[in-house]
């Protein structure tokens, strides 16, 4: 049941983060493209362009560190892993996530209660140049005594900082949770870049491997062909 729970709680985080991550950076080119285009074009320019594209790239970046630990893209060294028993394995993969689970735990109280005053004692505190859009003016009233917010609230982009820190903590437990299941030995779970050379040797392998079917096929044709020329001459004669 804990393990069902666990998958689906997977599932939706694995969308929540694709969707975010895919969301940001297109968001991100074309507020930049179109900020290029009326610069050089229109001679004018969007003032809050350029701030809301940084806060754009910190989320991405956040949210994207979660989606490389689940994704194994993060650097990580296996020596030791590589040379140690089998049944060691476990256990230095144990180590090495509860250190990340501190690691990120850290930062994940550092985070919040970096941001918890941006929503209590100092919600008002707003952004340099984005507007507030009005479909969030609501918040005013919830987290600004109901004083109309000119510009974005920095509590709204500064969340990225506590989100990201959860959604990683999230993605150590679940590798925690693979390798005590035995689905995991090692929080390196592939290497791209071996993976990558593997499937290039395979590939050239299975060139040759056509080549030398193809080479055997003509030389078969051709001493068919041989063999009936030479068949047909026999009759002839």
């Amino acid at each position: 049941m804990k393990n069902g729970i666990f998958t689906r709680i997977g599932k939706i985080t694995d969308y929540a983060e694709e969707t975010l991550i895919a969301a940001f950076l297109g968001l991100m080119t074309l507020l930049t493209f179109a900020n290029v285009v009326v610069r050089y074009v229109f001679n004018e320019n969007i003032l809050w362009a350029l701030e809301l594209t940084v806060f754009m790239f910190a989320w991405m970046v956040l949210v994207g560190a979660s989606y490389g630990v689940k994704k194994h893209f993060h650097i990580g060294v296996d020596v030791v892993v590589n040379i140690a028993p089998k049944g060691l394995r476990k256990t230095f993969a144990l180590i090495a996530v509860f250190f990340c689970l501190f690691f990120s735990i850290s930062l994940l109280i550092g985070s919040w209660n970096y941001w918890v005053p941006f929503i209590t004692d100092r919600a008002w505190y707003e952004t340099e140049d984005i507007p507030m859009p009005d479909i969030l003016q609501f918040l005013s009233g919830w987290f600004n005594e109901g004083e109309r917010y000119e510009r974005l609230p920095r509590f709204i982009p500064y969340f990225a900082l506590p989100l990201g820190m959860a959604l990683m903590t999230f993605r150590f437990l679940q590798i925690a949770w693979l390798i005590m299941t035995n689905k995991l030995d090692r929080m390196i779970a592939s290497h791209e870049a071996e993976e990558q050379l593997d499937e290039f040797h395979q590939e050239q392998d299975n060139i040759e491997l056509k080549e030398i079917k193809q080479s055997v096929a003509n030389k078969s044709n051709g001493l068919k062909n041989k063999t009936e020329k030479a068949n047909v001459n026999k009759e002839s004669n």
